[in-house]
């Protein structure tokens, strides 16, 4: 979809600016349904009380008590740790701990400010009385408006990031055609996903009120019980029901926008560099159609210095899903017994927490089926079932993509079935399965070729958490567990429910994520092969030999792919041989080892795979699956275009980008709003693809589009991040 296009479907809503943004139903909030923090026990004492009074309960690492899901938590991106300044002029500091209360609460966004808009607001705006550093948009998601936010308003905003391109532009100077009131909509939006501003309300007529939030999780890392981790650096600022389905919530995060009870000794910073590579690959994997949490913006904190392996500068990032609830949400309320973790602690299970985690989980969220709530059906089992069948058909859609995750936790694993959490992550370039992305997993046990293998360690954590819920709902003839359900339950019994709940669940669970994922990998691997009817035989003759092939001639995984789509049964005629040859070459040019290819081999091994590829396709020429065109060869080639990008996010393309934005912000956003047209996009024929014009020959933008394509430096193929970000 074109960006005319996307503009003229959120121009029919009515827009407003971010601080009018209406709230859905309390049903719907998931901070009205769940338990917050008791040191910040609602949004009107955490406004009153907190805020001024004693602001470092935020911000200082803590174990929350153990029947909490979240704590109340203001944005406040600032240097840790904090440099708190004498007084001016000097004096002696009789009580210092009230000193830095007063310090912290002086930067706090708790004065109230005008509005953007004479638009009724759903939420007051605050701002701070001396926080005020420089906030610059660099990146705005079309997409993600257009699909989650298309009555969201955001002024002058792409007017103000410029026409996006690759190439240097020559442009006339064109007179600016915003108006003040666009400026004042485009600046609040900045503020607040800054974390420069705030949106509360904090007392309400019609509920509880609103305040940002972060959630409390635990979970396994890297295999190892890590205890409390929760949101060390994301905070939830605000909830909004799709226009077109109010049952569609969408949550704003803010990632790097400060420090919370749970950032432990970290910063709660987030770089420049790391928070591209989120914003470029969240909507790149939506166009792969792959489940993703969405991005919205970029808002680079220049003046903000970042310590990681270098110094960096900050950048607050907004990414926007339905919820981000993790498994590691329901491993911190009913954790494993007898544990040893290096970490900084964990509270004791709650499982009426965990049994109001879960309903609302079921029943808003997932919205699970079959389940008649009112009679109070049991929902432990499908609950559990459900977040397999979601996370199987997520994985299935990385292998079959080439998408390494790098960091598969059990913190970073949805509940939605959404990719989430882009760290160290990777698209295949030359084809390894037993590739590793992310150079701390030392390991490898996070390698592209066990991603799924992770994913059924992460569903048996949930299952190991949900496990004496899903025992006393069959011990109790399949209904619901009601309030205080465990309350009076002896540890004896507690043992029986999580052995029975395990046994009722988990060969049953395992076999979905199993079915699932190979169902989903096998229909989208044909897909990307041009091929629509199901043969029980494509994985073994057709899809294995190809990796197979493609692993041991170190080829371009997407590249040959795309190639592919591009062949059809007639180049296998006698009369035709010249043709066959150059297109195998094209094969073979995707490695960066041509030189050390014994290309005779190379060319018979091909030669057979496409001799029994041609006589696969050639079964469905004729076949219902293409009833209704007119011209096969066409139809499926277009098919075939359509499921194999030209375009990748690969690793040297990212590298030299964030390069660029780090040097220079005008120019480099501008490329990088072009790279983001081009990851939402990945099957146009970028670069003018099929044409033989030498690219020195090109227009310096279509020429940069080719370049983008490709396979890139040599030294950047299989390049590892790390988890520093």
């Amino acid at each position: 979809m074109n960006a005319l296009r996307a503009r003229s479907i959120m121009a029919k809503f009515c827009k407003v600016p971010i601080s009018s943004l209406p709230l859905p139903p309390s049903s719907h909030i998931v901070t009205h349904n769940l338990t917050p923090d008791p040191v910040t026990p609602s949004p009107a004492e955490f406004f009153s009380d907190v805020l001024p009074n004693k602001p470092s309960l935020q911000r200082r690492a803590r174990l929350l008590s153990k029947e909490a899901h979240f704590s109340y938590v203001n944005p406040m991106p600032l240097e840790f740790p904090y440099e708190i300044t004498p007084p001016d002029p000097p004096a002696v500091i009789e009580d210092k701990a009230g000193y830095i209360e007063q310090w912290l609460s002086e930067r706090e966004a708790r004065l109230p400010s005008p509005v953007s808009s004479q638009i009724q607001p759903s939420l007051h705006k605050y701002t701070s009385k001396l926080r005020d550093r420089k906030r610059e948009l660099i990146g705005l998601s079309e997409t993600c408006l257009r699909d989650c936010l298309p009555h969201l308003d955001v002024g002058d905003a792409f007017e103000v990031l410029g026409k996006p391109a690759l190439a240097p532009l020559i442009e006339e100077e064109v007179a600016s055609t915003s108006s003040p009131e666009a400026e004042a909509i485009r600046q609040e939006l900045v503020d607040v996903l800054s974390g420069h501003a705030v949106l509360m309300a904090p007392e309400s007529s019609s509920g509880p009120g609103f305040a940002p939030w972060s959630a409390r999780y635990s979970g396994h890392q890297f295999g190892v019980w890590a205890g409390q981790l929760g949101d060390g650096r994301a905070i939830s600022i605000h909830v909004t029901p799709h226009p077109e389905d109010a049952e569609t919530t969408y949550e704003l995060q803010l990632k790097g926008a400060g420090r919370t009870p749970f950032s432990r000794t970290a910063d709660g910073l987030a770089v420049l560099r790391s928070s591209i590579r989120e914003y470029l690959c969240s909507e790149a994997m939506h166009a792969l159609s792959i489940p993703t949490t969405r991005s919205l913006s970029l808002i680079s904190l220049p003046d903000l210095p970042v310590i990681r392996e270098r110094t960096e500068t900050a950048c607050i990032f907004t990414r926007v899903a339905e919820t981000f609830i993790r498994i590691g949400n329901f491993e911190a309320l009913n954790p494993p017994s007898n544990s040893f973790f290096l970490g900084g602690g964990q509270q004791d299970a709650n499982y009426e927490a965990l049994r109001q985690l879960g309903e609302w989980i079921a029943r808003r969220v997932l919205k699970l089926e079959g389940i008649d709530w009112e009679a109070g059906d049991a929902w432990g089992k499908e609950l559990l079932f459900d977040v397999a069948r979601r996370n199987a058909r997520m994985v299935a859609a990385w292998q079959a993509y080439g998408f390494m995750h790098g960091v598969m936790n059990t913190d970073n694993i949805s509940i939605l079935g959404l990719t989430i959490d882009y760290g160290p992550y990777a698209f295949m370039d030359v084809f390894d399965s037993y590739h590793i992305c992310n150079h701390s997993d030392g390991e490898g046990r996070y390698a592209y070729k066990y991603q799924p293998n992770m994913i059924v360690y992460a569903c048996r954590a949930l299952l190991d958490a949900l496990s004496p819920l899903i025992g006393a709902e069959a011990a109790q003839g399949n209904k619901a567990v009601q309030p205080g359900w465990a309350s009076s339950a002896t540890p004896e019994t507690l043992v029986s429910w999580r052995t029975t709940g395990k046994d009722l669940s988990k060969v049953k669970m395992e076999q979905i994520i199993e079915e699932t994922c190979a169902i989903e990998y096998g229909n989208l691997m044909r897909k990307r092969l041009g091929l629509r009817r199901q043969e029980k035989t494509d994985q073994r003759e057709i899809v294995q030999p190809l990796l197979d092939m493609m692993e041991a001639q170190q080829l371009d995984f997407h590249g040959t792919f795309r190639r592919l789509a591009f062949f059809h049964t007639g180049m296998l005629k006698e009369d035709n041989s010249e043709r066959m040859e150059t297109f195998i070459k094209g094969i073979l040019s995707g490695t960066p080892d041509r030189d050390r290819m014994d290309h005779g081999k190379v060319t018979e091994e091909w030669m057979a795979w496409l001799d029994k590829y041609s006589a696969r396709i050639e079964s469905e020429r004729h076949g219902e699956e293409w009833a209704g065109e007119a011209d096969f060869d066409s139809a499926r080639q277009d098919a075939a275009k359509s499921a194999n990008p030209r375009f990748v996010l690969r690793q040297w393309v990212l590298e030299e980008l964030i390069k660029k934005v780090e040097e220079d912000h005008e120019s480099g956003k501008r490329i990088m709003a072009k790279v983001m047209q081009m990851a939402c996009k990945p099957f146009e024929p970028w670069g003018a693809e099929g044409d033989d014009i030498p690219s020195d020959d090109l227009p310096a933008e279509i020429r940069e589009e080719r370049r983008l394509c490709g396979l890139g430096d040599k030294r950047l193929l299989g390049f590892q991040c790390s988890c520093s970000s």
